[in-house]
């Protein structure tokens, strides 16, 4: 099996978050299944902000939200790809729908969405818990057009010789 070094549990992230108190933690989400440029472009819009940590959806969580064909790629090898980043410092695995238990535990200076998220569209639970840390909500711009649907959707158009 291959080792992750940036791969942690949820409580090995917190308390590696903790022992870093001098540094901007930055934390994103999201399933990145199929990793594509648009991607790399908004993780890398997110390190701006400060040390980067990923909190990736697991197979279930995926599979909850985007049907049964869904994740293409499964989570160690997603957080293998993600840890080949030189902008993410840090990964955690999470298995529920929403996040708000693990921002709690985590506890980011920072927390970043696409652009294709507001204030208003965050989860409730997720704001709130943002909110009661006086974590700082920012959204970074999309690369239009790039989706990890469009890709599964070109491919699926795809004729075979």
């Amino acid at each position: 099996m291959l080792t992750n070094k940036k791969l942690f549990s949820l409580q090995e992230a917190a308390t590696l978050r903790r022992q870093r108190h001098d540094r901007t933690i930055v934390l994103t989400n999201g399933c990145f299944d199929l990793l594509h440029g648009g991607h790399i472009f908004s993780l890398q819009r997110a390190a701006q902000f400060g040390e980067l940590w990923v909190a990736l959806n697991g197979d279930e969580s995926i599979r909850r939200l985007k049907g049964e064909s869904r994740p293409i790629i499964g989570e160690w090898e997603r957080a293998y790809l993600l840890a080949a980043l030189e902008c993410v410092t840090g990964i955690f695995i999470f298995r529920g729908q929403h996040l708000a238990k693990e921002l709690e535990i985590f506890h980011p200076d920072v927390y970043v969405k696409s652009s294709d998220y507001s204030r208003e569209t965050l989860n409730g639970e997720e704001r709130s818990v943002l909110e009661k840390m006086n974590t700082r909500i920012e959204f970074v711009p999309l690369w239009k057009g790039l989706s990890t649907s469009a890709i599964v959707d070109k491919i699926k158009g795809l004729k075979s010789d």
